[in-house]
């Protein structure tokens, strides 16, 4: 556990500035995570959640869906619940803001997302909270899921339409089938490619107990095989970053 500790030290020691996040007062840069669906803050981005978070970044979530069938009968009732899963992440995660969207034209898997009506939504967060940084997936979306997909397209066509707001931009690299279940082995894997890569960014999840606390709020998501996932997902232990360069 000791040398862990100090593997994550000495890891996560020069991220901000590969990030681009050094040179202000910790407490006014806001990053902005864009994501598909309630659960995805959780599942996938926790480790850099969780550095930004210990290090007094304001941290914000917008989440393009309620992860809900647009026909749904309990519709409004899911709405509702996924809302307070969220609010019981930004307690858990000490996040400073979530803004959770509901448009029938943003839910249903298989549905293809509007990348202008995303591009519109995201340069509304973006103004309304002074964004700095956006984290979200990269253009296979981690798992291959078409949301995923669609909200990386999303953010690519706002950054190419709002070029001169210099806003930095980075997404979760998608790894495959072995390392995405390796568990904390992805660890050193990560490091590895990142010294190939020097693109890449590597976050070592300093309290990886925290992601099960996060995803543990989605009661309805918390079943056996979600429980599986995380305490076998690399994602869980660690985030490789890459710049997006729209």
């Amino acid at each position: 556990m000791a040398f862990y500790c100090l593997l994550v030290v000495l890891q996560n020691l020069m991220i901000s500035h590969c990030l681009g996040l050094s040179g202000e007062t910790h407490h006014k840069i806001n990053v902005l995570f864009v994501i598909a669906h309630p659960d995805d803050e959780s599942i996938f981005f926790s480790p850099t959640i969780n550095y930004l978070t210990a290090n007094a970044y304001n941290i914000h979530i917008l989440c393009l869906s309620t992860g809900n069938m647009p026909c749904h009968i309990f519709y409004t009732k899911l709405y509702d619940q996924h809302k307070s899963f969220l609010c019981h992440d930004i307690i858990a995660c000490k996040m400073s803001c979530i803004r959770l969207v509901q448009y029938s034209g943003l839910d249903g898997f298989g549905q293809v997302w509007s990348h202008d009506l995303l591009t519109e939504i995201i340069s509304e967060e973006v103004i309304s909270h002074d964004i700095h940084t956006i984290m979200t997936f990269d253009s296979y979306g981690v798992s291959g899921h078409c949301n995923h997909r669609d909200v990386h397209r999303g953010v690519v066509k706002f950054l190419q339409t709002n070029s001169e707001r210099n806003i930095k931009a980075w997404q979760l690299v998608s790894l495959n089938t072995f390392r995405k279940y390796c568990g904390p082995i992805d660890i050193w894997l990560s490091i590895l490619s990142a010294k190939r890569h020097r693109s890449k960014v590597i976050i070592i999840n300093e309290q990886p107990l925290k992601s099960y606390e996060a995803m543990a709020q989605h009661l309805s998501q918390w079943v056996w095989f979600r429980k599986l996932f995380v305490s076998f997902s690399s994602y869980t232990y660690t985030n490789t970053l890459q710049r997006i360069n729209p």
